[in-house]
């Protein structure tokens, strides 16, 4: 088949062409960006002879529009010379007319200077030998995607459909929806950001927000998901305009830069290699994905609307940005064995808190807690050395239970301060415990501190044999001791597991361990609702679904 040349006229409007003063080359490239027709195409064609100034040959690029002009321009058909080559194509639909197909993040859509080859259009032009009939080294693309951004685009096959693609992508009636995975979490559930894109005046090689010369851009965000530690977002995006780099630059502007990208987000990017864990691995591309598309057929005229789910490295990134440390609180009677079961969770591998050795650094010398209980209470509260007298301070509470209160009052906080650092410092690994005796009875949300507690049992008298032979308690203090916390049936009750410890050090042992398996399938039927719920959105592909020709 023949390649026409292309015929193109239009009226210049100032109000809405760029101006009074406006050259003929400058309009004409604005005209004919969605065509893909370069400045130096344009020029060449004028200086040809093949443009017109109400009726009227002009071959000079500069002529300088006023308004109200009949313009036109022929532009010659470029013959394509561009190599087929074999590859995959992961085809959603394919008839006469039109392709829909999910493009892999890293794979370039079309031909460039120094890029001949290895391009989407040469996967088509091998399957697709027809496309040959259209002009230009980018036959069939009506539309484009960046490099490392996945999903849907559409493809026309016949050059009828491609003008009339073309011409529906002009007048914004093809409707397209992004997913993003962004820095942050926005303060609002979604927004409309009209804001003009032009080169950046700075970096050529970049697009910008700017002030002047920019084009109108307009993308709408909802905010559908953030991470616990509100470290990313995953956002749904509608663009009404198609301009290079659009949602990228759109979200960096209002302080969400899309997670992977080191153009329009590099600060933050470093900042996201450096955080511990594999999650500063990952994230290798822009996490941005053509998620919906919607058109008007150029044949038949029905409306086309496919969802295409994003590939593994998204959804698997939202997955794992969704975990959160499992925080275990972990409570029983004066002499149960609590510290010996953190013992136990320690020795497996994982990070351990103890509020009685957070205490203890507290009433040391120097000490934040001997500090604030001398200013409170004297030199009295403490011993030769600086510490804590905790004789005289357990004489005190064992006297006035008022005492005791304002004692618990002024310590709880610091020991509080101390659990809160411990658990942002391990925020994430998969478990982390804490071994916090009132954790019930401190006054806290217990809630803000653990997801779930295990407590620790044994027979009264097991308990009092521990308490006089290991710390010389006799009984009227280890019965004062118990009254100072809830009822033992009242805290577990409250327990997610529960450990019998009349045994010896084997027997605890074994049920720390059937504790940590009780606890990793907790956490992997979180995983699976998680995962279960991005499938049910279409954030991520079905059970075994495979819904495309990889031929």
């Amino acid at each position: 088949m023949m390649r026409q040349d292309m015929v193109c006229e239009a009226v210049f409007d100032p109000a809405t062409d760029g101006g009074r003063g406006t050259r003929l080359d400058v309009f004409w490239t604005a005209r004919l960006a969605g065509e893909d027709v370069t400045r130096a195409r344009v020029r060449a064609a004028i200086e040809e002879g093949r443009a017109t100034v109400d009726g009227a040959v002009c071959r000079k690029p500069g002529t300088k529009l006023r308004g109200g002009e009949a313009l036109g321009l022929r532009l010659p058909a470029l013959s394509s010379e561009t190599e087929a080559e074999a590859g995959a194509l992961k085809l959603l639909h394919a008839d006469t007319d039109v392709i829909v197909l999910d493009k892999p993040a890293g794979l370039t859509v079309h031909p460039a200077p120094g890029l001949p080859e290895g391009t989407l259009v040469n996967r088509l032009l091998y399957r697709f030998p027809q496309l040959r009939d259209m002009a230009g080294e980018r036959p069939g693309i009506v539309h484009r995607l960046d490099k490392d951004t996945s999903g849907l685009l559409l493809v026309a096959l016949t050059e009828s459909a491609r003008q009339a693609l073309a011409a529906d992508f002009a007048a914004r009636r093809v409707r397209k929806t992004y997913l993003a995975l962004v820095h942050g979490r926005p303060e609002r559930d979604g927004g409309d950001i009209r804001l003009p894109i032009g080169r950046d005046p700075k970096h050529r090689a970049k697009m910008a927000v700017v002030a002047k010369g920019g084009r109108e851009a307009r993308s709408r965000w909802r905010l559908v998901w953030s991470a616990p530690d509100a470290a990313a977002s995953l956002l749904e995006v509608d663009i009404f305009t198609g301009r290079t780099h659009q949602i990228r630059v759109h979200l960096a502007a209002i302080g969400h830069p899309i997670v992977g990208d080191a153009v329009y987000g590099a600060s933050r990017q470093n900042d996201w290699k450096r955080r511990p864990g594999v999650l500063s691995g990952l994230a290798t591309r822009q996490m941005l994905h053509a998620w919906k598309l919607s058109f008007t057929h150029p044949g038949t005229g029905e409306t086309c609307a496919y969802r295409c789910p994003p590939p593994p490295d998204f959804w698997r990134l939202v997955l794992l940005l969704g975990r959160r440390c499992q925080r275990v609180g972990l409570v029983g009677m004066p002499g149960c064995g609590k510290s010996a079961l953190l013992r136990v969770f320690e020795a497996a591998g994982y990070p351990v808190f103890s509020a009685d050795a957070a205490v203890g650094r507290l009433y040391a010398p120097e000490g934040g807690g001997a500090h604030m209980l001398a200013g409170r209470f004297g030199e009295a509260a403490l011993a030769p050395d600086g510490s804590v007298d905790k004789r005289w301070l357990l004489g005190r509470m064992l006297e006035s239970e008022p005492f005791r209160r304002e004692v618990m009052e002024l310590v709880h906080p610091l020991v509080r301060a101390e659990l809160d650092a411990f658990l942002e410092a391990n925020a994430t690994v998969r478990a982390a415990f804490a071994e916090v005796p009132l954790l019930f009875e401190s006054g806290w949300p217990w809630r803000e501190v653990a997801d779930l507690v295990v407590g620790v049992r044994c027979s009264l008298g097991t308990r009092r044999e521990r308490l006089t032979g290991g710390r010389g308690w006799d009984g009227d203090l280890a019965d004062r001791m118990d009254g100072w916390q809830w009822p033992e049936e009242a805290k577990l009750a409250k327990c997610r597991f529960v450990v019998d410890n009349d045994g010896d050090r084997d027997a605890l042992a074994r049920q720390g361990r059937e504790v940590l398996a009780g606890l990793a399938a907790l956490r992997r039927g979180d995983a699976w609702d998680r995962l279960r719920w991005l499938r049910e959105r279409g954030y991520a592909p079905g059970p075994g679904s495979v819904p495309w020709d990889a031929a």
